[in-house]
């Protein structure tokens, strides 16, 4: 998921793909297709060498400027001049659950808008396209240079405000700047963004149809999967002229044809030391892994109990499970004694290389020790720092509100330079767009989430911790949370936003309960901040700073960077795999949907798909595989062709590619896709939707 401000955000939406591996390989720099590269570093000779073809000026700009990426997380694209954009079902579905109501699951049933005016708005979807990138290194290394600590933090928060400024102008509702690190601090790099607030639902299908077999399928293959959606922008109530798109390729790609995906992985940890990685198995893990599976499990018994709660609660607990999944199996991942091993022989060549030389050992240093010291001090906060901070004790929509509010009216009454990066003035704009959208609240789900994890907040930070006794008093959690719910007007806009414009005296004088816990809270939770950033981030960029430059020095530029939710373009091709001594193809067919049905959930077809069967071509390519190297964030990725034309569209990663996090293995490992003729013969035989077809096929309304 990308990075923001929303605290309950934590946990959910695109995460890195992890888990069960396959045999590994850990050679050094990228090999085969291996590689997530940026859009101004692409390795034009590796792919000229390997697949004949060198992409020129004309067509990556033409990628550039017709990928997109939706805010809160998720990759789509343009594919058509009219602003219709292709992404998942499962990244459309916040969309989709604050559109239903008691009338209407949209979510579940999925949604067809019959005409362009019939479109109706995301209430909280935010879409950026990428304009510009521009290398910023000297003028960061410039303004850290010499500073350790609390003084590198404060300079870096300076030189970031000053050009994110410069870069989005007056117009920040127009353009969205972000200073993104690479390789781990190594290069600086200003993405300027083309936002577009007015997001607005064209289609999406059935749940079933969507998710068809559900966890048993899930990161296997062969897939039956019609997970897709497709959006609009419109700019002064009209959609918005995109003049770069992709064209859709009615009949998909054939077996080895070579493709490109062109998305934005979330994050990879493949640069990290042995220590981060251990970290990573020993302590973040099982702690995501059990706040999750307790959330899961009361979000599970709520929806049970009520039909009503049940369609709440079905976004989140989709999200949840799939979370669940993916964390679950980092642990065998990191467990294995191969990539351990293999982390020590990088990290003791390394030293080696540097012990060799005494003007190296000069230069560079221990970056290791220096990781290892600030890794010492994120243990020490760790827990206190997920629970108040990053906001696991406050699960809940109203609080998230609550609390970027407190925090947001006190940063603005500082210099944008000294502010926390989130709340520069080139940000504001996405927080006051988020406080204004008209989202659903649900009184009955929200007191749940608020009341479990304030349980959790006890049982973390011990029920004799001087704040825990302070928010809990005499209550218990299921009190409190029930009193602070039911007495809180932040569901409605108007109070939220009248609390933002009205600044620190609104704030301070607001009785809402929600907003006395923030206040109450945010203190201890700046005070984690401050020492996350100064202790914990500042001295592990850089130790990756310096890493970089060793490994700059010693094989140059010829590396893709980590990944950071940033466009990246992933090359491969359409191939399947062997598995226990037998092929995987690389297709699947409509035919094989028909015979994996079984008329029961999570096999069921909808009446729809029933009924359609004898009108489809079963001949017809539904799911497809490539070895293009993606992770979580990916999900929404186009995958074109040579010419720049579209397709298919990414949904998942087979089981062998969960370890993608910190390796990839060519012979196993495989991005899964829908098929753009699957795109096409459902829309006209299943869904009835000519005209989103036609429009997909022609380029335009």
């Amino acid at each position: 998921m990308s990075r923001s401000v929303w605290r309950d955000a934590g946990f959910r939406g695109a995460l890195a793909c992890l888990a069960l591996g396959a045999s590994l390989e850990f050679p050094r720099g990228a090999r085969a297709d291996e590689g997530m590269w940026t859009m101004d570093n692409l390795p034009l000779s590796q792919m000229k060498s390997r697949y004949g073809f060198s992409p020129s000026p004309e067509w990556i700009e033409k990628v550039t400027k017709a990928s997109a990426r939706l805010a809160l997380g998720c990759s789509a694209s343009f594919v058509s001049q009219d602003g219709l954009v292709m992404t998942n079902h499962h990244c459309a579905n916040e969309c989709l659950q604050q559109l239903s109501d008691a009338k209407a699951n949209y979510f579940q049933d999925g949604f067809t808008s019959r005409s362009q005016p019939e479109e109706p708005k995301c209430p909280a979807m935010e879409l950026d396209r990428l304009d510009s990138i521009t290398d910023v290194t000297e003028r960061m290394g410039d303004a850290l240079k010499g500073k350790e600590g609390r003084d590198y933090t404060s300079a870096k928060q300076v030189a970031e405000s000053a050009l994110e400024k410069e870069c989005a102008g007056s117009d920040t509702k127009k353009w969205r700047c972000d200073i993104v690190t690479l390789y781990h601090g190594g290069r600086s790099a200003l993405y300027r963004y083309r936002r577009y607030q007015d997001v607005r639902m064209v289609m999406a299908p059935d749940q079933n149809a969507a998710f068809f077999g559900g966890d048993p399928d899930n990161f296997n293959f062969p897939r039956y999967d019609l997970d897709m959606a497709f959006l609009r922008v419109y700019e002064d109530e009209k959609p918005a002229k995109t003049p770069e798109f992709f064209a859709f390729d009615p009949n998909g790609p054939k077996e080895g044809q070579l493709v490109f995906t062109s998305g934005n992985p979330g994050s990879t940890q493949r640069e990290e030391t042995l220590g981060e990685i251990g970290f990573a198995r020993d302590i973040t893990i099982p702690f995501v892994t059990g706040m999750l599976s307790t959330m899961d499990g009361a979000l599970w018994e709520f929806g049970r109990s009520d039909a009503q709660h049940r369609v709440m609660a079905q976004e989140e607990i989709f999200g949840i499970e799939n979370g669940l999944k993916v964390y679950r199996g980092r642990i065998p991942v990191l467990a294995d004694p191969k990539l351990v091993v293999e982390k020590a022989r990088e990290q003791a060549d390394t030293k080696s290389w540097i012990e060799q030389n005494p003007q190296r050992q000069k230069l560079y240093g221990d970056p290791w020790k220096k990781a290892d010291q600030a890794l010492a001090v994120q243990k020490e906060i760790f827990v206190p720092y997920m629970m108040l901070e990053r906001g696991s004790g406050f699960q809940g929509q109203l609080f998230s509100y609550a609390s970027v509010i407190v925090r947001g009216v006190s940063q603005r009454e500082k210099p944008d330079g000294e502010r926390l990066v989130a709340y520069h003035d080139a940000k504001l704009p996405v927080i006051q767009d988020r406080l204004s959208a008209t989202i659903p609240v649900y009184p009955e789900l929200e007191e749940l989430k608020l009341g479990l994890s304030l349980t959790k907040l006890r049982q973390m930070l011990g029920a004799d911790d001087p704040l825990v006794k302070k928010i809990l008093g005499t209550q218990s959690p299921e009190e409190l949370a029930a009193s602070l719910v039911s007495g809180s007007q932040l569901a409605d806009p108007e109070v939220r936003l009248a609390l933002w414009k009205g600044g620190r005296k609104a704030v301070e004088q607001s009785t809402d309960p929600l907003i006395v816990l923030a206040r109450l809270v945010e203190p201890e939770a700046l005070k984690l901040r401050h020492r996350m950033d100064d202790e914990v981030e500042a001295p592990l960029r850089q130790a990756h700073e310096t890493l970089a430059r060793i490994r700059f020095a010693r094989e140059g530029t010829a590396s893709y960077p980590d990944a950071t939710f940033t466009q990246r373009i992933s090359f491969g091709q359409v191939k399947g795999w062997t598995e226990n001594g037998k092929a995987v193809a690389p297709f699947t067919y409509f035919s094989g949907l028909y015979d994996r049905a079984t008329g029961a959930d999570p096999f069921r077809l909808t009446s729809a798909w029933i009924n359609a069967r004898k009108e489809l071509n079963l001949k017809t390519p539904f799911d497809f595989v490539t070895t293009n190297d993606i992770i979580g964030g990916n999900s929404g990725s186009p995958v074109i062709d040579e010419k720049g034309h579209a397709v298919g569209l990414i949904f998942d990663g087979n089981i062998h590619s969960l370890g993608g996090d910190f390796y990839y293995d060519g012979s196993m490992n495989r991005a899964v896709a829908v098929d753009a003729a699957a795109i096409i013969e459902a829309l006209r035989v299943v869904y009835k939707n000519r005209g989103l077809a036609d429009e997909l096929v022609n380029g335009h309304l």
